[in-house]
């Protein structure tokens, strides 16, 4: 299952993503974490110091690299500098395998049972000249090429707001947590992810932090209706994490409502035919936009329309 924690900045979408990560762990089921915030956080998150953190090589440093792995032998794709982060894979394409002996997954930090993947910050390079697009886009890349199996969970830290929407990559998730604060900036946020997914058949369930009290549930209910999955309280546990100290146990509530997401996360059932088709969809969409003209090539060539991904997968 591939999973995004979205949600408006400060509203704890980072920590929440890291509980979840660890409620995954904890449990010895395999997960691979991906800090694609432009406010590198999720490693710190998940208890490491800063400097370790801040080694964790970058997939946005390394897109060239991604690509031309990714590409193989596709003959509809000419060269790795053309291909666009939506960019689908086609035959002779080389599929990714979670936590496989591959390019990407050599970038990643293996600690207490997570694979912790880093698009990157910012650098001195970026700042002026490109957007963070510019780094995602090897998560898109990533997640595009990913033949996960059940019981293999991916979750994505997204970086703060509606950017999300300002590619396809919204919908390379089978579901998305949307963080809310009982707060009418936090509802705000709700609505507009729900606006931009409307017509795009993006599962999307909403879990309130930082909740004090029933009114702060009973607001939230009022604005998001059946949408709200659970919730999670102040936390001196969570706290405690933040500041570095290591087995710390979480209230018991709080872990309950944990428990309930990874309960939601697997009833959802992977339809593989509507990931390609929203793939196809977004890059010709992209390719019309700028990416043809940018690569100096029809780019809507690249759409393989008979591909399907492997049906030792595709279940």
């Amino acid at each position: 299952m591939k999973v995004a924690f979205v949600g408006k900045g400060g509203s704890g979408k980072t920590t929440l993503s890291s509980l979840f990560v660890r409620h995954l762990a904890g449990r010895g089921l395999p997960v691979v974490a991906i800090d694609a915030d432009i406010n590198q956080h999720l490693g710190v998150a998940l208890g490491l110091d800063e400097e370790r953190a801040a080694t964790i090589p970058a997939l946005g440093d390394h897109l060239a690299e991604i690509k031309e792995y990714l590409r193989g032998d596709n003959p509809r794709i000419s060269s790795a500098s053309a291909m666009v982060k939506t960019t689908p894979p086609g035959e002779g394409s080389r599929l990714l395998r979670f936590r496989g002996d591959d390019p990407l997954h050599a970038l990643a930090h293996e600690a207490d049972g997570v694979t912790l993947l880093a698009t990157g910050p910012f650098n001195d390079d970026d700042l002026g000249v490109a957007c963070y697009h510019s780094k995602t886009g090897a998560v898109e890349l990533y997640l595009n090429h990913l033949t996960d199996e059940p019981g293999e969970y991916v979750v994505v830290d997204m970086t703060a707001g509606a950017d999300t929407f300002a590619s396809g990559l919204f919908t390379r998730f089978d579901l998305m947590f949307l963080v809310a604060e009982p707060t009418r900036k936090g509802v705000g946020v709700y609505r507009q992810y729900t606006e931009y997914a409307r017509d795009y058949d993006v599962a999307i369930r909403v879990v309130g932090n930082k909740v004090q009290s029933e009114d702060d549930v009973a607001y939230l209910r009022r604005h998001v209706g059946d949408d709200l999955l659970t919730w999670l309280g102040q936390s001196a546990s969570v706290r405690a994490l933040e500041q570095g100290r290591r087995g710390v146990a979480l209230e018991e509530a709080n872990e309950a409502a944990l428990a309930r997401m990874l309960a939601e996360v697997d009833t959802r059932v992977k339809d593989w035919e509507k990931f390609q088709r929203q793939a196809v969809e977004f890059h010709v969409k992209n390719a019309r936009s700028w990416a043809s003209k940018a690569a100096g090539e029809d780019l809507e060539t690249q759409v393989d329309p008979g591909f399907r991904f492997p049906v030792a997968y595709a279940r």
